[in-house]
């Protein structure tokens, strides 16, 4: 099985998917984990299908504290789509680079969805190491500024609770944790849609289910507003020579015409029955 010079075990097409979070036994001294057990090879098919697993689920709701202090649950995202990454501040390498690519892909996201259409929270899994300051602080470290955007710590008690249902799979290490990087998007209602997984992504793999769960949305109450932002989640594409999302105005054209043509059949359709109904 190859290995990257990190030390981080990769395999196949799950390289992406399965990040092993390590730090020198130097810098982990001062960065405690919870627990430590003898590390062992993952079972990369297993560690997947319990993520996959939790696809459906609603989500727990946990008690935590975000980087004030201040006790929030995940009812309180309810109404908009929500992105979770679970991240430990011990880590220095595989967790700061998810966070600042996701922070790429929010960025890109709302750009193409709109810059309040969903919301963020990062969720530090080592407790009761990762503390409201020390999530504040991984905050600072990685540049974190976007709004809409929290760093959560969890009820101690709670952490098994909340892995579990989020299909999360780790494993305490002498130098810190194997984990699977995965962010977790979750709908309106609570319940967990989709899993991205890798320290970086292709966009569409988190845009996409995003405009899935909007244009969702969008249909659940008939208004123009609605209609409207259907439709331009339908005729936002992903351009893969700028790496963003655009709107495809040819799309309008196609949309106009395909209903001028509908309703043109239905004109005439109409004063055929018309006519036949006279007779």
């Amino acid at each position: 099985m190859p290995y990257r010079a990190d030390g981080c075990l990769l395999s196949g097409l799950l390289r992406r998917a399965l990040s092993m979070a390590c730090v020198a036994a130097g810098v982990f001294a001062a960065a405690p984990v919870a627990a430590t057990a003898p590390s062992t090879t993952p079972d990369y098919q297993s560690i997947i299908r319990t993520s996959q697993a939790a696809i459906g689920r609603p989500l727990a709701d946990i008690p935590m504290r975000d980087s004030n202090g201040k006790a929030v649950r995940f009812s309180d995202f309810k109404g908009r789509p929500l992105l979770i990454s679970l991240v430990y501040t011990g880590c220095f390498q595989a967790c700061p680079v998810a966070t600042q690519f996701l922070a790429e892909a929010v960025q890109v996201a709302r750009k193409a969805l709109g810059e309040d259409k969903f919301q963020v929270v990062s969720v530090g899994f080592n407790q009761p190491f990762d503390t409201p300051e020390a999530m504040a602080a991984f905050k600072r470290q990685n540049r974190i500024y976007l709004p809409g955007w929290h760093f959560l710590s969890p009820d101690p008690a709670q952490v098994d609770a909340l892995t579990d249902n989020l299909g999360f799979v780790y494993e305490a290490t002498p130098k810190g944790f194997d984990h699977v990087t995965q962010v977790t998007i979750v709908d309106a209602d609570g319940v967990i849609y989709r899993q991205v997984y890798g320290e970086n992504f292709d966009m569409p793999m988190l845009v996409q289910p995003l405009k899935e769960l909007l244009s969702g949305q969008a249909s659940r109450e008939f208004t123009l507003e609605n209609v409207w932002d259907k439709v331009i989640l339908y005729c936002t594409v992903y351009d893969p020579f700028t790496g963003g999302y655009r709107v495809n105005y040819g799309l309008f054209f196609e949309i106009f015409a395909g209903l001028t043509t509908l309703g043109a059949i239905g004109w005439v359709v109409m004063r055929e029955w018309r006519r036949s109904t006279r007779a």
